[in-house]
């Protein structure tokens, strides 16, 4: 796998909520694999790795060439009141709290809000929302963009969730706007059409 040098990702901006060094493991193509402490079962196609290195203590994140040009980061079984993310080292805003009662344009607002406070920049637009599916279950697909600062290369995301048995279950990917996120959308999308989702069992009394 190629990384290369500037790695300028929602994730790498904020390094120090993350090891500063992750180890990447080559996925297998078109063989199914469990994601996010198995609460997710992803078949990818060729050239993914995924990393060591996890957003959250219920996410995971892989890349195809480097997370520079593509990241996709999967979030599985967030409960009330957990964060999308690990708050960001450093940090004076803290990050907003998912709800099991979030409507789906709150979902969106949370995963927006998370995201300016990692780029700490204002410069962030979600661009669409509609209705969709994660794997089987009912959901919300949102686009945004994205320009981080001293940059100056924009970035397209885009993020299909869903709550189910009172959890937030979140596959995002991004990549920049040139080339990199026309190339891989459609791939990214029949992936999410065929996630199978695995949801904890309750706990007993």
């Amino acid at each position: 796998m190629r990384l290369v040098p500037m790695a300028i990702s929602l994730l790498a901006l904020v390094g120090a909520s993350v090891p500063a060094f992750a180890e990447w493991k080559a996925l297998v193509a078109d063989e199914s694999v469990n994601v996010a402490g198995k609460l997710l079962v992803a078949t990818p196609e060729a050239g993914w790795n995924r990393s060591s290195a996890r957003p959250s203590d219920h996410g995971e994140r892989w890349t195809r060439d480097g997370l520079a040009l593509n990241e996709l980061t999967f979030f599985a079984a967030i409960p009330d009141g957990g964060t999308l993310y690990h708050s960001p080292y450093g940090a004076t805003q803290k990050l907003p709290k998912f709800r099991s009662n979030m409507l789906a344009t709150e979902i969106v607002e949370l995963f927006e809000s998370s995201n300016r406070i990692l780029l700490n920049s204002s410069v962030f637009s979600v661009d669409a929302i509609e209705p969709a599916k994660l794997g089987t279950h009912e959901g919300v697909r949102f686009a945004y963009s994205y320009a981080a600062q001293d940059e100056g290369l924009t970035r397209k995301g885009e993020g299909v969730a869903a709550i189910v048995e009172g959890k937030l279950y979140l596959v995002n990917f991004i990549a920049p706007e040139i080339h990199y996120f026309d190339r891989d959308i459609e791939e990214i999308r029949q992936l999410v059409a065929t996630l199978q989702l695995r949801p904890p069992e309750p706990s007993q009394p």
